[in-house]
């Protein structure tokens, strides 16, 4: 497990910086006339509390509130003869309150030094020599003070970055993170494009590189492609709340906590490899873009599978064949046909019941049930999953999503649904809770997709996630997902290498458009040996062609479906446009996938009934 700085940027797990202390004392009365860094030692019990709110919204570095404390700065409010105490007393206040708290993950202490606010030589008054003096200076306070890393932030001048990373190292051998802060036009002083900046950075010995302040999230997005084909370092992104406006004398932020969450999701997907704010970002900013960090843990396999406490002789697992009745026709080579219907959002099951009984007397093979799609609350999918099975005897697929439990009631869930006799399980990490109408619900992602395939093995070996015996073992069918469409197909495919190492014995794909995206994924995965199970969505308008591009993650609707959907005028015209593109599809790829799992949009079963045969 990575306990360090450097472990952790190593291991490529995303870490999460926290917002600004100077941003928040602004908030509670220290106005821009006087020093921010000064209230280290004139108020540390508000800084300390600072320091807590950020690690109590999830902030997992902590940066000390020294971003001005060197000595030029401190000199234009006469406290340069304070320097020491100020610096050191910065960081302490930062490891207090990394100390006191009881963390379940390691959290580090960043000593923060900006620009020392003078132009260098030959532009400005201050020399090479002065300025390599002033940031050892405030580095070594720093460093007395107890901390676990530099954080270099909001520097514009490249060759005055470049002397601040001299200059520690030149005392230090602590990691150090390089920020450049680009202007209005994505470009650092004199012009110079910011890529270029942070390569010469990392080739100087910083540990990670990245980008600060600036114009808000927006453009640090629209950046970060360039920086990662320029840079062999890992990422850091700590934006702005937005631009700053003055509101009844106050300068305000106007970025949303939602909409900085939205940019560490995008972020962490583009590369970044950590987040964290600037100005105007408070402990609500961090709180949002901690959800994205634990997701994106969960996907990286920061959480996986949890060790083995104990480990008892495992009990060989049930054949495959003999699993369930899906199994079977799969371990048979047979075609399987499964129909996704969605759990009510109420109490009434009578009309699901209804559908669930039509789509058994069409000869499905089995129901796929959904666990939360889009983080919409409905009925349980366990819950509904026992439903079938007892009531219609119909074999039902159930997805079951980590978002939501923990590592207990994930191993309560799945030994109730092994009690209940559900033997198919569709492993999947679970959509964030941002996409629903819940956006202030928590996930937990106490592990992703990998790690629960890991449990259902174990559990089929008769073992807990702790490694006791439970007795009988588990007879699961284990299913996981596959995106043969993924913004980052290496990404995509990695993950389902270790699926399958992990047990995985059958995948579902998402709903797919595109025969020839499906056939690179098949030829990808024809190495692993498992079924493949395409997901079909028959069209049934240009509206819903549309929403599924736009609104449902992981889906892809190319455009040229989208403009023979566009081509049909009327509605009933569109529905035939639409069945028309999925026989296309079907016919395409029947040949190379081991079945389907229809989608029936809005509900109306009869609309795959011509794809179940």
């Amino acid at each position: 497990m990575a306990q360090t700085f450097t472990d952790f940027i190593r291991a490529g797990i995303p870490l999460l910086f926290d917002g600004s202390a100077p941003g928040a004392l602004y908030e509670r009365g220290i106005f821009i006339n006087s020093s921010f860094d000064e209230a280290n030692i004139t108020r540390p019990d508000l800084v300390l509390s600072i320091h807590r709110e950020f690690l109590g919204a999830g902030a997992q570095v902590v940066t000390t509130n020294t971003w001005a404390a060197n000595s030029c700065k401190l000199t234009n409010f006469g406290l340069s003869e304070k320097l020491f105490d100020i610096n050191t007393k910065g960081a302490k206040l930062a490891r207090q309150a990394i100390d006191e708290r009881a963390q379940q993950e390691p959290v580090f202490a960043a000593g923060c030094i900006g620009p020392l606010g003078q132009a260098l030589e030959p532009y400005g008054p201050t020399s090479l020599d002065s300025a390599l003096e002033a940031f050892r200076g405030q580095a070594k306070a720093l460093m007395e003070g107890g901390i676990d890393l530099f954080l270099l932030e909001s520097f514009k001048d490249l060759q005055e970055a470049l002397l601040a990373v001299k200059a520690i190292k030149s005392i230090s051998g602590l990691p150090i993170a390089a920020l450049i802060s680009p202007d209005e036009n994505g470009l650092g002083a004199f012009g110079v494009r910011p890529e270029w900046c942070l390569a010469k950075l990392a080739d100087a010995g910083a540990d990670m590189v990245g980008l600060s302040d600036g114009q808000g999230p927006a453009s640090m997005l629209e950046l970060l492609p360039r920086i990662r084909e320029s840079v062999n370092a890992p990422i850091l992104l700590k934006p702005s709340a937005g631009l700053p406006r003055m509101v009844d004398g106050r300068m305000l932020y106007m970025a949303s906590p939602e909409y900085l969450g939205e940019f560490a999701r995008q972020a962490l997907l583009k590369g970044a490899r950590a987040i964290g704010g600037s100005a105007g970002t408070s402990p609500a900013h961090t709180r949002a873009m901690r959800m994205a960090v634990r997701q994106e843990n969960a996907f990286q396999g920061g959480m996986a599978e949890p060790k083995t406490e104990r480990t008892e002789n495992p009990i060989a697992a049930t054949p495959f064949a003999e699993r369930s009745r899906l199994s079977a026709k799969l371990s048979r080579g047979e075609f399987v046909v499964s129909v996704e219907l969605v759990p009510p959002k109420g109490l009434d099951v009578e009309q699901m019941l209804q559908k669930a009984s039509q789509i058994k007397e069409l000869g499905a093979d089995s129901i796929n049930i959904p666990d939360g799609p889009r983080a919409m609350a409905r009925l349980s999918a366990l819950s509904t999953a026992v439903l079938l099975h007892q009531r219609l005897g119909i074999e039902p697929v159930l997805h079951y999503a980590c978002r939501d439990r923990n590592l207990l009631g994930i191993q309560a869930d799945l030994m109730g649904a092994a009690a209940f006799d559900i033997r198919n399980v569709l492993a999947i990490t679970g959509d964030p809770p941002k996409l629903g109408p819940y956006p202030k619900a928590t996930a937990v992602f106490d592990v992703d997709s990998i790690g629960l395939v890991g449990i259902l093995r174990r559990l089929n070996h008769g073992l807990d996630i702790g490694g006791s015996p439970i007795g009988s073992p588990a007879k699961f069918s284990i299913g996981v997902g596959a995106n043969p469409d993924a913004p980052d197909r290496e990404r995509e495919w990695a993950r389902f290498r270790r699926k399958v190492e992990a047990g995985a014995e059958w995948a579902v794909t998402q709903p797919v458009f595109d025969a020839e995206s499906l056939f690179r994924f098949l030829d990808f995965a024809q190495g692993f040996d498992i079924p493949v199970i395409a997901g079909l969505w028959p069209l049934k308008s240009l509206r819903n062609a549309q929403f599924m591009a736009t609104e449902i993650p992981g889906v892809n609707v190319p455009r040229a479906v989208l403009e023979r959907m566009a081509s049909r005028k009327s509605a009933p015209d569109q529905l035939k446009e639409g069945m028309d593109i999925a026989h296309e599809i079907l016919e395409a790829t029947r040949p190379r996938i081991n079945g389907l799992q229809l989608s029936a949009p809005f509900g109306q079963v009869e609309l795959v009934a011509p794809f179940i045969s």
